[in-house]
């Protein structure tokens, strides 16, 4: 983008005196969306600004951004730089982004005591092999797949990312969605964009929507394709959720891809659980830890963390903590 254009886009609202944003704010908004394939799923933007060729180029940015973050984080992709380092054991020169969001899941980790940690991999490897063989883990393949898997042997510098041990392998599905709408949302806000909607897999929500109203997502029902479960304002904030349906290595939905790093095996309590919390990133890594916790543990969770939690356990009962505005009524 020219610098002109960006300054006129981005920072203009910040060095016009009062009367000139007032103007500004009188004008219509036009509105955009954008919509693309990444993260194992489809993404989708919607976004408004005043000038229609500030609000294209934001769009392009943005859409820039996914496509970037997809290609380093893809485990999907052998040339991807998430791959190159689970096949090698070490990332020379990592990407400042996945070096950002690995920083910040270790953080989440360290203060959840492991309950989230993105080098669950090995035990992800080894459900996936045993339900294309008909079966599940022995107890003794499930003990030696964890013994792989600990936050504490992912080592990052600056200049290196580095596993500890072989056969240790990353996976950031239970924080990249919320991390990357987290980024999109940024860089809108930089760009002039006051009122958005970012699907990047989890929400990011900023301004209004086109009607001028809050803007407000239906929580997926895990047992009933196309039933939801309760309705939320977003009111600027980031909403993830995770369920046991999308990939489970048993019917009863009793085994499935969320596993719990420290007893290798799935948790049995929820079957769903959303949070809402200022920071995508932190959303989408915590419902991974109420999963772990259960429901003994969710309203701790939510009260340690200062976010707002729904949970759907196994027989479709519904538990939210204080704060959580949802509208289902």
């Amino acid at each position: 983008m020219r610098r002109q254009q960006f300054l006129r886009c981005a920072l203009g609202a910040l060095l016009a005196p009062a009367a000139a944003r007032a103007a500004t704010s009188a004008k219509p908004l036009h509105w955009d969306t954008r919509s693309l394939v990444g993260f194992g799923t489809t993404l989708s933007l919607q976004a408004a600004h005043t000038d229609p060729e500030c609000l294209r180029e934001a769009l392009d940015a943005a859409v820039a951004l996914l496509q970037r973050l997809h290609g380093q984080m893809n485990l999907f992709d052998p040339d991807s730089a998430l791959s190159r380092l689970n096949r090698e054991g070490r990332l020379a020169h990592p990407p400042a982004d996945l070096l950002g969001l690995l920083r910040r899941a270790q953080a989440i980790s360290a203060r959840s005591g492991g309950s989230f940690d993105v080098t669950v991999q090995p035990l992800w490897v080894l459900y996936d092999r045993c339900r294309q063989q008909g079966r599940l883990p022995t107890s003794a393949e499930r003990e030696a797949a964890r013994q792989k898997v600990g936050w504490q042997g992912l080592h990052l510098a600056t200049d290196e990312i580095r596993l500890a041990q072989p056969g240790m392998g990353v996976t950031l599905n239970g924080i990249a969605q919320g991390h990357a709408a987290d980024l999109t949302a940024r860089l809108l806000r930089r760009h002039g964009v006051a009122h958005a909607l970012v699907d990047a897999g989890e929400w990011a929500a900023q301004g209004h929507n086109a009607k001028g109203q809050p803007w407000t997502l239906a929580v997926a029902d895990p047992r009933q394709a196309e039933a939801w479960v309760d309705r939320v304002g977003l009111q600027g904030a980031c909403l993830a959720t995770s369920a046991d349906n999308p990939s489970c290595f048993t019917p009863d939905f009793r085994h499935h891809h969320i596993l719990d790093p420290r007893t290798g095996d799935s948790p049995p309590a929820f079957a769903e659980v959303s949070v809402l919390a200022r920071e995508g990133a932190l959303a989408d890594a915590l419902t991974k830890v109420v999963f772990m916790a259960g429901p003994q543990g969710a309203a701790a969770v939510a009260r340690d963390w200062g976010v707002a939690v729904m949970t759907i356990d196994k027989a479709g009962r519904r538990w939210a903590s204080a704060g959580w505005p949802g509208l289902r009524a």
